[in-house]
């Protein structure tokens, strides 16, 4: 199980920043280029940084939340079985 730090701000843990970005791409309804995603979620946050986005886009993707093509992020359609 991931846990974060008890003195961490949640507000800036990878697992809160993942919310925020399946959030923006699920608005979107469709595949987002990554500049204009990285631009959606600097303005949801004065505090969000890029380096954070690059962070919370591999977490993502390593979960299998999102995949990519090319330039292009989407968020992964689950199939309940």
């Amino acid at each position: 199980m991931i846990t974060p730090h008890p003195e961490t701000d949640l507000n800036q843990n990878t697992m809160v920043l993942g919310a925020e970005v399946l959030e923006i791409l699920k608005k979107a309804k469709g595949e987002l280029l990554v500049d204009e995603l990285l631009v959606r979620f600097m303005k949801k946050n004065s505090k969000f940084t890029p380096d954070q986005f690059m962070e919370t886009l591999i977490f993502l993707y390593s979960l299998g939340a999102i995949e990519k093509n090319q330039f292009k992020v989407k968020v992964v359609k689950r199939v309940n079985a």
